[in-house]
């Protein structure tokens, strides 16, 4: 085991050393944050650094965001199919089968792509970005990861017969709407939650960590704050369980992670070092809400995750270590030398 030293959390910041990368048998870097564990009926089942912590959703939002569209009946509407309603509620990598999707359901609705205010970016997935530049095409807002997202919106919008052009405000019923179902899933009172804008310009929200993990927890569990059904929350965990290759993509931690199938997994990263989890245990859902304050999002995020879901065992040890060894790898120089390690500081409690 590499020395360890005694490095304090930034002031007043509420978070913990999760992740230690070391070099020479020395800690070289700490990666500090929060995790909250808590079940469908409020109770907090484990945590590392402050459960309260306030954290911005960023992507960990889009399950829930997708609920007022699936509340209104657009769904049966518009005959979207399960892997539309994955692809809503992900951060897609820009594969074809991903585009395909959005343009099918913005087709459904009577729009087209120009429709869209996500922006632009090239494809996460790799090989899709370099099959557009060999063809000489630039990435266009279907390729966004938040495309699925927008295009769930856009067809509330025609849903409620709301302006199309001001769907991102924060004002517009659309947004209203997604705002009050977030709150009441996360036991906050309406108008509570602070605002910003995501990397997408669609709204984002804040509240503290275990909201987000109550948030979670009621969505597998697919209950409401007073503990009765809820159709939608059941309908897109089943979508994102029946297809998260429209959630993330091809060789993503998530869709690997829902993939292997225990306890009715769902996961859903943030940027900033977000991640949102929830699986079923002892008949109740629980939910874990992950935060890496510098937001790292790969080496940080990822080994916290899967050893949180070691820790509570959702992952036995070999399969959590297969993930690391996929997904984190080893800390190795250009030479190809190994050099140091990653592991994780924590132990939930």
């Amino acid at each position: 085991m590499p020395a360890s030293f005694s490095t304090p959390a930034p002031a007043g910041s509420g978070y913990a050393p999760l992740v230690e990368v070391s070099r020479g048998g020395l800690v070289e870097s700490v990666h500090f944050g929060a995790i909250a564990a808590v079940d469908s009926r409020g109770r907090l089942i484990a945590s590392a650094g402050d459960p309260g912590t306030l954290v911005v959703l960023r992507s960990t939002a889009k399950p829930a965001q997708v609920l007022p569209l699936l509340d209104s009946g657009a769904a049966e509407r518009f005959r979207f199919s399960d892997a539309e309603i994955a692809v809503m509620a992900g951060s897609h990598g820009g594969e074809p089968f991903h585009v395909r999707a959005v343009l099918s359901i913005l087709k459904k609705v009577g729009l087209d792509e120009t429709a869209l205010q996500c922006g632009a970016h090239p494809p996460y997935h790799r090989p899709s970005a370099r099959a557009l530049r060999r063809r000489g095409r630039k990435p266009t807002a279907l390729h966004n990861n938040c495309s699925g997202k927008h295009a769930g919106m856009l067809a509330l919008t025609v849903q409620l017969g709301a302006p199309i052009a001001a769907y991102l405000q924060p004002a517009h019923p659309v947004q209203a709407s997604i705002r009050a179902r977030l709150e009441a899933l996360a036991g906050l009172d309406r108008g509570s939650v602070r605002m910003a804008t995501d990397g997408c310009s669609a709204p984002t929200f804040a509240m503290p960590l275990r909201n987000l993990a109550l948030l979670f927890a009621r969505l597998v569990a697919g209950t409401d704050a007073a503990g009765g059904p809820d159709r939608s929350a059941r309908r897109v965990v089943e979508a994102m369980r029946r297809h998260p290759e429209m959630v993330a993509g091809t060789d993503r931690l998530c869709t690997e992670l829902m993939r292997a199938g225990h306890a009715d997994l769902i996961a859903k990263i943030g940027a900033e070092g977000m991640y949102g989890l929830a699986f079923m245990q002892d008949g109740a859902g629980a939910g874990v809400a992950l935060k890496i304050a510098d937001g790292e999002g790969q080496r940080a995020r990822f080994s916290a995750a899967l050893e949180a879901l070691r820790q509570l065992g959702v992952l036995a040890p070999d399969e959590a270590a297969a993930l690391r060894a996929r997904f984190v790898g080893e800390l190795r120089n250009h030479g190809g030398l190994l050099v140091g390690e990653i592991t994780t500081a924590f132990q939930l409690a």
